[in-house]
């Protein structure tokens, strides 16, 4: 099992350029399943996530091949309706499939999604708007199978009770094929929504609305292939900017979505780091410790905190002046990097969604390990801010969603190896 080793205590200082992003990928290679004509996606990161995309469409009859941050997909042959559950676990995204894979054969056959364990994900509201559309849905040892009489869904009219990143895409997914119009109320309004969104029509789909609460997307009969740049990654960037904000110094992030991140650094700023963000390019200074953060970080959905940016936010204040408090809003269990952070010397006090974060003059190198991807990433965040060396276990979760990531960190100038 492979591990980083990662010695803190000096600023860092360089220029990165943001790989593309990993929540845009996954759907945008989900939907290239769907009509004929082969699609070329640039940006495309080199994740173990991408990877098993990849995988679960080669298994459906695609031809995937993925090469310097371009991936080419040739649906031509995708007949297949069913996922092994061996490549369902492999990531908690898979279940995003179930739309494209009926919108295209009309059955399909899943299982409930592994990766990250960051407490119950519920395809509810998935399952319920899928029915809405014409499914017949059965759910038997763990399999769900999905069947629409007549091989083509129907439009319909679907009204979230939450606003489901996951449920949004699989209803994106069925309605662009099916017939008539579908209108989602209470959409999800995240970035990577309206990226797959650009890229169906880019294809030939309908959709209007995205990015807002109501999405309306008119069935056409057939899409077409074609060439499409990923968005940049929000996250990541959110990642190697608390980073420098915490080991101190200055960065340039380059191929930045600025106004896509800007709830993550409107937070960020109140720390007491100097930032200003151009077209693509945000530049950051850090000096001394930070400040901790007055108002309470709320996670919530887009356009309010993200909860992927929640915890690297919270490695970064541990050693700031004074108290922080964190409310987490979109998962159950996503507090889970704060035993580590305790281990290295932080005071973090956690009641249920409420995570109290102390701020310490100091933190230490440790022995800890990655429970998933955005706290192994807040760890490296930990450790780069850190006197001595620690040693991070559990990396394949970070490989899941930054590319070449000891690479990015040495580019700043962190002290840091994988062995």
């Amino acid at each position: 099992m492979q591990e980083f080793i990662i010695t803190g205590g000096r600023p860092l200082s360089g220029e990165l350029t943001l790989q593309g992003s990993k929540n845009s990928s996954l759907p945008i290679m989900a939907a290239a399943l769907l009509g004929g004509g082969e699609t070329v996606l640039k940006s495309c990161p080199e994740l173990t996530d991408v990877y098993s995309a990849s995988r679960i469409l080669n298994c459906l009859g695609c031809k995937c091949s993925i090469s310097d941050g371009t991936a080419v997909i040739d649906p031509a042959g995708a007949e297949g309706s069913e996922i092994p559950e061996n490549l369902m676990r492999e990531m908690r995204s898979s279940i995003m499939f179930m739309g494209a894979i009926l919108g295209r054969t009309g059955e399909c056959t899943v299982s409930i999604p592994g990766g990250c364990e960051l407490g119950p994900r519920p395809i509810d509201m998935h399952l319920a708007a899928l029915k809405k559309m014409g499914a017949d849905i059965s759910d038997k040892g763990g399999r769900i199978r999905c069947r629409i009489n007549g091989g083509r869904a129907h439009g319909a009219r679907i009204t979230l009770p939450f606003p489901s990143v996951g449920a949004t895409e699989n209803i994106i997914l069925c309605a662009v094929t099916a017939g008539g119009e579908t209108i989602v109320n209470n959409a999800a309004r995240e970035p990577e929504i309206c990226d797959l969104c650009g890229f169906l029509r880019a294809r030939g789909a309908d959709i209007k609305g995205d990015g807002g609460s109501s999405i309306v997307i008119n069935g056409v009969e057939e899409l077409h292939g074609c060439e499409y740049t990923i968005m940049p990654d929000r996250i990541a960037g959110a990642t190697y900017l608390s980073m420098t904000a915490a080991a101190g110094g200055e960065m340039i992030l380059k191929n930045a979505c600025v106004a896509e991140t800007e709830p993550f650094l409107s937070v960020l700023e109140q720390t007491g780091c100097t930032i200003y963000a151009g077209r693509d390019k945000i530049y950051l200074r850090s000096c001394g410790r930070l400040r901790a953060v007055r108002e309470r970080i709320r996670t919530m959905p887009h356009p309010g905190f993200p909860t992927d940016a929640q915890a690297v936010l919270m490695a970064a204040l541990v050693r700031a002046e004074g108290t922080s408090v964190f409310e987490e809003n979109i998962f159950d269990c996503r507090y889970r990097h704060t035993a580590a952070l305790i281990k290295m010397g932080a005071d973090i006090e956690v009641m249920g969604k409420v995570a109290v974060v102390r701020g310490v003059s100091r933190l230490h190198g440790a022995e800890i390990e990655a429970t998933d991807l955005r706290g192994g990433a807040a760890m490296a965040v930990a450790a780069l801010a850190a006197e001595g060396t620690t040693r991070l276990s559990g990396i394949a979760h970070i490989d899941r969603g930054y590319e070449k990531f000891e690479e990015a960190v040495s580019r700043l100038g962190g002290d840091i190896r994988r062995v």
